[in-house]
């Protein structure tokens, strides 16, 4: 097991209209193996989680969270003060907004391969239910790790030796139309720092340009970019940044001026290690769009061979239908 958790409290957070209740729990929860099976899931599900964005404590917010969490790592305050006092400032937060959280408060101090991190994290409840062996419906409650909105992590080394980077903090965005983002990283006393989104299309730009100078035709540009994305998406699921230097190796050969030093003669606005984000370096191996009703996706490989782009006459034409789709069609054609 690649998960070895030091320190764990879960508090529970009831908010209905305009009052907020926090159910504390009185002490730390003792670690054993289930309490490590737990978290690595937990971690797991939290990488996974897309469209995550960074930040670091500010000077301009509350600095109640920062403080306890430091005084944690100096010795002079325990893990449960700690989540005493973080809890209280997140019941003053969720009072002043109208949404309702309620779900189970999790704080745990946990090391994943070498690296340390606090997660913090506010878990909904789903039902679940069953037919027992008398045939009677059962319910039970779980928590619903893979929907979780409300989490950050804090990587304890990051914030030791690259503060001013302003990234040691990784976040969920939340739900669109909502400021769950927003009142998260105002209980946590955050500004948000490097933007993944910007990161990973600069990116991608200077791939493409770094491509274009080169002597190669369309399948190697494919197989270069689906390189760059094999690494990048590596990266995602490890939760660690991408490198300029490891792409570098993954998209440049012997014979070619290396990515390395072709971005270095650019003036590209970008981070030499950055977080990435999924859903923008996807569009390097996969293209794909919806609107009036209609969804279309491929493999950008495909894209003037088996895809044909007219721009002028705004069409696609797609030679060889996918066999599930060609089936529906020709039962529509014989209805007709």
């Amino acid at each position: 097991m690649s998960t070895e958790v030091k320190k764990l409290v879960v508090h529970y957070v009831d908010k209905e209209d305009d009052s907020t209740q926090i159910h504390l729990r009185n002490d730390e929860m003792p670690i054993n193996d289930r309490v490590n099976v737990f978290i690595e899931q937990l971690h797991h599900a939290y990488n996974g989680k897309p469209g995550k964005g960074f930040c670091a404590f500010s000077p301009e917010k509350s600095s109640v969270v920062a403080s306890s969490m430091q005084s944690y790592r100096n010795n002079e305050l325990g893990f449960w003060q700690v989540t005493e006092q973080a809890a209280s400032v997140l019941k003053e937060e969720l009072d002043k907004y109208a949404f309702n959280e309620s779900g189970y408060l999790v704080f745990c101090h946990y090391q994943y391969v070498a690296s340390d991190y606090i997660l913090i994290a506010l878990i909904n409840i789903k039902e679940h239910y069953t037919i027992t062996s008398e045939l009677d419906l059962a319910a039970s409650r779980h928590l619903d790790i893979t929907r979780m909105q409300l989490a950050a992590r804090i990587d304890l080394a990051a914030w030791d030796t690259q503060p001013e980077d302003n990234r040691y903090i990784s976040f969920i965005k939340g739900r669109a139309g909502r400021k769950v983002a927003d009142f998260f990283l105002d209980f946590l006393g955050c500004e948000e720092g490097i933007d993944p989104k910007q990161q990973s299309r600069s990116m991608l730009s200077a791939v493409e340009d770094y491509l274009s100078e080169q002597e190669l035709d369309k399948e190697e540009k494919d197989e270069r970019r689906r390189e760059v994305f094999d690494y990048c998406s590596d990266r995602i699921s490890s939760g660690e940044d991408a490198s300029i230097e490891d792409i570098g190796r993954a998209i440049s050969k012997d014979d070619e001026q290396s990515f390395n030093s072709f971005y270095e003669q650019q003036s590209y606005d970008l981070a030499e290690s950055f977080p990435v984000d999924k859903k923008t370096v996807t569009g390097m191996v996969k293209l794909s769009g919806m609107g009036g009703g209609v969804s279309v996706g491929f493999e950008r490989k495909h894209l003037g061979e088996r895809v044909i782009y007219d721009p002028v006459n705004d069409t696609l034409t797609i030679k060889g239908v996918p066999p599930n789709l060609k089936d529906q069609l020709d039962q529509l054609g014989d209805e007709s």
